[in-house]
């Protein structure tokens, strides 16, 4: 007795929900800590630059006297590096998990 069509799909349907489960079973889940040192890298990435102009311009402002505020210029520059830092790293992982999904898929 040959299946029909519909027991066809169906056996499909279920060999299809089985790998899924046996891969699930396999592969580790995400932490949760991982998004707390997520943003503590975006924090540390972006708060550094900032408080390293900061400092840098007070330092210029004794050493080097402008008619511009030193450290103000200092700390958007920080700011602007800081962000395109964190930037380029979420960029990053963000590729990275996109590869490792997709990997997991095949």
């Amino acid at each position: 007795m040959k299946p029909t069509p519909k027991q066809d799909k169906s056996a499909d349907a279920m060999r299809r929900s089985a790998e899924r489960m046996h891969k699930s079973r396999i592969t580790k889940g995400v932490s949760p800590l991982r998004g707390f040192s997520t943003f503590g890298i975006i924090g540390w990435s972006v708060a550094v630059p900032i408080v390293g102009g900061a400092f840098l311009g007070v330092w210029l402002d004794k050493v080097a006297p402008q008619s511009f505020s030193w450290p103000i210029a200092l700390i958007l520059g920080g700011a602007m590096m800081g962000i395109i830092i964190a930037w380029s790293w979420i960029n990053k992982e963000s590729a990275a998990a996109e590869h490792k999904e997709s990997a997991n898929d095949d």
